[in-house]
């Protein structure tokens, strides 16, 4: 639920504070934080006070306070000093820890009811009762980005990315795996396509300050009720493989931008395969070197214009026209023509697909 490192900083804070040295401890005494230099063992004290029904006590002129989690003892905090001033500082010390487990216990209930709402593991009368219970709102506009991030396994990104989102209460940011982070962003303040893209933009230049790297951000359609949530996320999850299949460059991957990939990545293997041995034999498409490669790429991005690519290429038009005319004869497709260039475009398509999927296998 809570973890060590925030009652350590909590307990620290409080210490700078009040200028009393605080003791966290388990239902059976085994310290959790600290705030002495030296340690100190209170296991037995702790395991008796525990056992005792006082909520606070004085032993050994040290305080004794109980924390509670649902009417259990979950900690014991032991304040150094005795007297009134020390009872009172640690009363309002293990107030103040009380509340902090309250706050992080909703935290996680509700994070759990979101991950379970993505997954589809939730019944529609639960989502709308449970939302309730956690008073989430059920019909605001949504929508569900994934980021993802590598090369970071120092950087605890998923609080980072928490962070971020907590200015204004209404996302959610959960995780359900170790690759992926997700946000369930509310768009109460605008759900226009340049508005997400701004939002998605902002968050990626927020991380890139943080000193993170190689971040992808795909997010999906906009959503007006809680229990369509769940298709937004399967559709950013599409948009991130596409993305990686047909832009890896790009770093904001929207699925109403996919095009034709949205197509192709539904597309059975077996049938892929086929398209590609019907379109060129035994010819292999890794046959292909750089220097095609990278013409071909140009010559598609200046919509099939020979005087544009070989100025861009900084080569001659007559350069340009002969690598073509080796093309059509290994390929059979002549890239100048409109229904060749169509077909050669999505073989190129077809075949990174087939080569994405195949990577999975082994």
């Amino acid at each position: 639920m809570i973890s060590n490192q925030i009652l350590q900083n909590t307990i620290d804070g409080l210490k700078n504070i009040s200028r009393v040295e605080f003791s966290i401890l388990d239902s059976e005494g085994k310290e959790v934080a600290t705030t002495l230099r030296e340690p100190v063992s209170y296991r037995d004290e702790a395991a008796e006070f525990a056992k005792s029904p006082a909520d606070s006590q004085e032993i050994k002129g040290c305080q004794y306070f109980k924390i509670f989690d649902d009417n259990l003892v979950e900690y014991i905090m032991v304040v150094t000093g005795s007297g009134d001033d020390a009872h009172l500082v640690g009363k309002m010390a293990a107030f103040q820890i009380q509340n902090l487990m309250i706050a992080y216990k909703e935290r996680f209930d509700k994070d759990n009811f979101i991950k379970n709402l993505l997954l589809d593991n939730l019944l529609l009368v639960d989502i709308y009762s449970r939302a309730k219970k956690l008073r989430i709102e059920t019909n605001v506009d949504r929508i569900v980005m994934i980021l993802e991030c590598r090369n970071t396994s120092d950087i605890n990104v998923l609080e980072t990315v928490r962070s971020y989102c907590s200015s204004t209460g209404k996302d959610f940011v959960t995780a359900v795996d170790e690759k992926d982070i997700i946000i369930v962003k509310d768009l109460s303040e605008g759900s226009a396509p340049k508005q997400i893209e701004k939002a998605a933009a902002a968050l990626l230049e927020s991380l890139k300050k943080e000193g993170l790297r190689n971040i992808h951000i795909a997010y999906g359609t906009v959503v007006s009720e809680l229990k369509e949530v769940s298709r937004s996320y399967k559709e950013a999850k599409m948009a991130m493989d596409v993305g990686k299949i047909f832009t890896d460059t790009r770093e904001l991957i929207a699925y109403e931008e996919l095009g034709i990939g949205r197509l192709i990545y539904q597309l059975p293997l077996p049938l892929c395969k086929m398209f590609i041995r019907e379109i060129f034999g035994d010819y292999s498409l890794d046959s292909l070197d750089e220097e095609m490669i990278t013409t071909i790429n140009k010559f598609f991005e200046n919509s099939l214009n020979v005087s544009e690519t070989s100025r861009q290429l900084f080569i001659h038009r007559n350069t340009l026209v002969y690598r073509l005319d080796k093309l059509q004869k290994t390929t059979g497709l002549d890239l100048r023509i409109f229904d060749d260039a169509i077909t050669f475009y999505i073989s190129l398509m077809v075949d990174k697909y087939m080569k994405f999927m195949e990577s999975f296998e082994f």
